[in-house]
């Protein structure tokens, strides 16, 4: 979620404020990997992990090359997300920085970041309930790896044993938890309109 979101976030602000060639084609070319479905590259990235090695281990059978799936399924919806977001900051605001004095990194910090809280939040939230539930990429990556399954896939692998299903339930109703109580925490975020009243008229 951290590294999604950090790389969303300077990559959306530069397709919203900055000029450069083939800025229409990034655009489009992100739209496009965000309504890939993930079931179609998921056999050419198993074979294509399974080839690549870290020392003497397949990349597909480390946590390295699930985490690096897991970014390139959610940075293109991440940055989709908050282009849109930033596109809604009054220009203004960021050019009256930039005449008290601020730098365009200063501007990011001070300005952009703070009016944008809410759409961080409901973004980084989103992110993380991508990557905490995903279940088809860690089925295929980690099967053979017992001490590095997710909790979605160590679940699954429950349900092929003698286990009760009130155990199941309950192990469900525990894996919603972190994402219940990240809600909770972000809720001022996702409810405050910090954008509202920032520029007359």
């Amino acid at each position: 979620t951290f590294f999604t979101v950090t790389a969303s976030v300077f990559a959306a602000y530069a397709m919203v404020r900055l000029k450069f060639r083939g800025k229409t084609a990034v655009t489009g070319t992100v739209l496009v990997v965000y309504l890939f479905p993930a079931i179609i590259i998921a056999i050419p990235l198993f074979v294509l992990f399974s080839r690549l090695t870290v020392g003497d281990v397949a990349l597909r059978s480390t946590l390295v090359g699930l985490v690096i799936v897991y970014l390139a399924q959610t940075i293109p919806v991440a940055l989709y997300m908050l282009r849109s977001q930033f596109l809604s900051i009054p220009v203004a605001l960021e050019e009256a920085g930039m005449i008290d004095g601020l730098s365009r990194t200063g501007v990011i910090r001070r300005i952009t970041l703070p009016l944008a809280a809410p759409a961080i939040a409901a973004v980084s939230l989103y992110v993380f309930m991508i990557a905490w539930n995903e279940f088809l990429f860690a089925l295929l990556f980690l099967v053979d790896q017992p001490a590095l399954w997710t909790l979605p896939l160590g679940l699954q692998q429950l349900d092929s044993t003698e286990v009760p299903k009130t155990v199941l339930m309950a192990g469900s109703v525990v894996m919603s938890l972190p994402i219940i109580l990240l809600f909770f925490l972000a809720e001022r975020f996702l409810t405050e309109g910090l954008t509202s009243g920032g520029v007359k008229g």
